[in-house]
């Protein structure tokens, strides 16, 4: 592969991370992610498994050190195994890690397939474990399948963190025991505020819950000591004293993450994303297909000069959302 700069956007801040998107689809319908109906793209406009492997590889060769799959949820898409076997072949060799933000609902059929390709930490999106508010959430979903694919991972050597959307009146009272929960798993735990993007069923404010509110309630309940672990993303990071687990807070309404970005991301329809809370964008995957290699270096340093400083996230009773998309088309 012919060599390229490394990526430096306008602000000054390195992009090592790179968030792909395989498939806009999803086997669960989360009331603060989707639409209870929702249109696909058609398959014939996604990128393909060769093309998603292309790009990503230009952005190893210039300095992408982190790589996540995503969705909508990615093992929908029959082919995220063998992306993952491409992507680690490049393991130890300018990628350090290939990582999954999934739901779940089919990781005990690819836990182990996952980690002998080389994955070695998972993101699972939970918000509760109680079986009648889990299946309200997601609309259908069944916890002890989720449940199941959460050990199977853990058996299989895949170090597991949860990733739990808080919600006012949903599931604020299991915020806590969810964290008792990790601490006995061994799991590390993120809580993330919900977040305006696209068009939903509901009002997002109803749900609104500030992370500053649950921190001061859980200290009360676990010691918790400030962490000096970072990963150049959006969580600040406490340790439950007594344990190995990490407790991480994503706030996107309360405390602004944006100062240390490293991230952009990758539609399955090849649209390069500088910032979640934007729309602007770059068509990578016409790049590719009409001009090749050099238009895909060329559309990446358009994205790089065009990347925000910020978000401009607002949570406001009936306002529009920040951007149209919803969560489900850049993986988060």
């Amino acid at each position: 592969m012919a060599s390229a700069p490394s990526l430096i956007d306008r602000h000054g801040r390195k992009i090592s991370y790179l968030r792909i998107s395989v498939t806009d689809r999803c086997d669960l319908r989360c009331r603060y992610c989707m639409a209870e109906h929702m249109t696909f793209l058609p398959r014939d406009r996604l990128l393909s498994l060769e093309e998603i492997a292309t790009i990503a590889e230009r952005f190893i060769e210039r300095g992408v050190r982190k790589i996540r799959l995503t969705g909508g949820e990615p093992l929908v898409r029959r082919d995220v195994v063998e992306l993952t076997r491409w992507l680690g072949k490049h393991l130890g060799n300018g990628l350090d890690e290939i990582t999954m933000t999934t739901n779940a609902n089919r990781l005990a059929d690819h836990a182990r397939a996952l980690r002998e390709a080389g994955m070695k930490r998972i993101n699972v999106s939970l918000d509760s474990r109680d079986p009648d508010t889990f299946r309200f959430i997601t609309r259908h979903g069944d916890i002890h399948k989720v449940i199941g694919g959460i050990m199977a991972a853990r058996d299989a050597g895949i170090a597991v963190k949860i990733n739990m959307v808080a919600l006012k009146g949903l599931n604020e009272h299991e915020i806590a025991p969810m964290l008792a929960w990790c601490v006995e798993q061994g799991f590390d735990l993120t809580l993330i505020e919900t977040m305006p993007l696209g068009a939903i069923d509901e009002d997002r404010t109803d749900r609104f819950l500030p992370l500053t509110a649950v921190k001061d309630d859980l200290d009360t309940r676990f010691d918790l000591a400030p962490s000096a672990h970072a990963t150049g993303g959006p969580a600040r990071y406490w340790t439950v004293e007594g344990s190995g687990t990490r407790l991480g807070l994503i706030s996107p309404l309360t405390a602004n993450f944006c100062d240390g970005c490293n991230r952009v991301r990758l539609t399955t329809e090849g649209k390069l994303y500088m910032c979640l809370g934007h729309d602007d964008q770059v068509d990578l995957k016409g790049a590719l297909r009409e001009g090749g290699i050099t238009a895909v270096d060329d559309g990446i340093d358009r994205a790089m000069a065009n990347k925000p400083a910020r978000h401009d996230f607002r949570i406001e009773r009936d306002a529009a959302p920040a951007v149209e998309r919803h969560m489900s088309v850049t993986g988060g």
